[in-house]
C-alpha cells in the first residue's frame, strides 16, 4: 500500500519519475484503461475546485471511476461520524482515498486508518504534495530545477502549498528568498528543517529588493480561513499586490506562479504577460496527478 502523505517523504529520485511520468502523459503516451475497473474515492472537507476535479479527470482520463463525499453538511459527518469511522467505511468501496482536510495531520491519521492508499490533497497548514508536483513539473518546463533562485510572497505561516515547495527545492540545491508580511513567516520548524537541510534562506522586506535576481517568484493570498481572529486578517489583508510595474526589469526566464484560487495579491494585467503561468500550472494539475494515480494503482 502506497501512501503519499507528505513531500518530504518522497525522494529526489521517486519525483523525478513523476515528473518523467507526467511528460509523457502530457505527451499524449498514456493507456486510457490502465486504471480501468478502479475506483478513486474524493473525500473534501473543505472547498477545493481545482484540486478534486483535476483528481477526477485524471482517474478518468485513466479509465477509473470517481466517487465523492459530497457536501461535508449532507453526509454523516454531520451526524458525528469520526473521520477515522469514515475512512473505515470508504475503504470498502473504493481503491484508493484522497482526502482534503482542514486539520494538519488529518491525511497521516486516515492513512492509520484506511486499508487502502490515502493521497494527502491539503490538511489544514501541513502539507500538499500533489500540488508541489505539478509546481515543480511547471518549473522545470522550463528551467533546471537545480540551483533556482525562487522568492515566496505571502502567507508563509498557513500556505502549505509552500512548506511543501521549499520542501522539495531543498534537494535541489534551491536558494529560498521569503517576503512575508509580519506574522505570517515561514514555520520556526520548517525554516530549521531547511536550514539543516543546507538551504540558504534570504528574508527580505520589500519585493522590489529582490525580484530581478528572482527565477521564480511563487505568490500566495492571505488565508482569511486560517486566522482563528478576523481582525488579524482584516489588519494585514491587501498589504502587497503584484503590478506589471512591480516585475518590470525581471530575467527573460523568470516565471509568476500562484497555487490559486487568487483574491487580489495579482493585478489581472499581469495574466497577459509571458511570465504569468498560474493558470498552466492549474492545468498541468492532470497530468502530474495521472502519473501520482499511476504509482499509486500500478
Amino acid at each position: 500500500m502506497h501512501h503519499i502523505i507528505s513531500i518530504r517523504e518522497v525522494s529526489r529520485e521517486e519525483i523525478d519519475d513523476i515528473l518523467d511520468r507526467a511528460s509523457a502523459i502530457d505527451s499524449g503516451n498514456f493507456d486510457s484503461e490502465a486504471l480501468k475497473g478502479k475506483i478513486l474515492a474524493n473525500l473534501f472537507f473543505e472547498p477545493s475546485t481545482r484540486t478534486q476535479m483535476s483528481f477526477a479527470s485524471a482517474m478518468m482520463r485513466l479509465g477509473g471511476s470517481v466517487i465523492s463525499l459530497g457536501s461535508v453538511e449532507a453526509s454523516s459527518v454531520a451526524k458525528g461520524e469520526t473521520l477515522a469511522d469514515t475512512i473505515r467505511v470508504v475503504s470498502g468501496y473504493a481503491d484508493a482515498i484522497v482526502l482534503r482536510h482542514p486539520l494538519e495531520g488529518a491525511a497521516r491519521f486516515a492513512s492509520e486508518s484506511a486499508t487502502i492508499p490515502v493521497i494527502n490533497a491539503g490538511d489544514g497548514a501541513g502539507q500538499h504534495p500533489s500540488q508541489t508536483l505539478l509546481d515543480l513539473f511547471t518549473i522545470r518546463q522550463s528551467m533546471s530545477l537545480e540551483k533556482i533562485n525562487i522568492g515566496f510572497l505571502g502567507d508563509l505561516r498557513y500556505g502549505r502549498t509552500a512548506h511543501s515547495l521549499a520542501a522539495a527545492l531543498s534537494r535541489y540545491d534551491a536558494r529560498i528568498h521569503t517576503i512575508t508580511p509580519k506574522g505570517l513567516e515561514l514555520p520556526p520548524g520548517l525554516t530549521e528543517d531547511l536550514i539543516e537541510y543546507g538551504t540558504d534562506i534570504v528574508v527580505h522586506e520589500h519585493l522590489e529588493d529582490v525580484v530581478e535576481d528572482l527565477d521564480v517568484l511563487y505568490v500566495t493570498r492571505i488565508q482569511r480561513e486560517r486566522f482563528p481572529d478576523p481582525a488579524d486578517y482584516a489588519s494585514i489583508a491587501s498589504s502587497y499586490r503584484v503590478t506589471p510595474d512591480v516585475i518590470r526589469g525581471v530575467s527573460d526566464r523568470f516565471l509568476l506562479m500562484h497555487p490559486l484560487p487568487r483574491v487580489d495579491e495579482i493585478d489581472p494585467r499581469v495574466d497577459a504577460l509571458p511570465c504569468a503561468r498560474y493558470f498552466e500550472q492549474s492545468r498541468n494539475g492532470v497530468p502530474v496527478r495521472m502519473a501520482m494515480l499511476q504509482k499509486v494503482f500500478l
